[in-house]
């Protein structure tokens, strides 16, 4: 499986769009051979159905990538072992850990530090969303 650094700039500047929640970036990745960038995208806003996806097509690390952003325990154990630089780092720096944004900044990762912009604005939502979940209910 390709890691999120092995896709073109413009596939990437679709996923950054696709993560702020646009879904015609959205499609684009689902009608131009990128179904699991997509899927991805909708897993990290919390959609339980797209998580499954990943797991269930082949996509397990983007699916452990989503969990260790959560900080699910075991998937940022699982990150961890796999000594990938790339997925430690830049599921700390969503995680709000400086030493994981200081390493994506030192090699001008401009694209994924975006995404981290992104991904955290989408999990304090998730966040208040929990917090005031009474406010759905009606």
């Amino acid at each position: 499986m390709k890691s999120l650094v092995d896709y073109d700039i413009k596939i990437l500047i679709a996923l950054l769009q696709s993560l702020k929640g646009r879904r015609d970036f959205f499609k684009f990745l689902v009608n131009n051979g990128y179904p699991e960038l997509a899927a991805w995208s909708n897993a990290v806003r919390g959609d339980e159905e797209a998580l499954h996806w990943l797991f269930d097509n082949g996509y397990g690390i983007l699916g452990v990538l989503s969990n260790a952003i959560d900080g699910e325990k075991k998937a940022v154990q699982w990150v961890m072992m796999s000594k990938d630089e790339f997925l430690i780092n830049f599921s700390a720096a969503c995680r709000k850990e400086e030493d994981g944004m200081r390493w994506l900044k030192e090699r001008d990762l401009e694209i994924f530090i975006q995404m981290v912009y992104s991904i955290r604005t989408i999990l304090e939502l998730q966040i208040k969303d929990q917090i005031f979940w009474y406010r759905w209910k009606n």
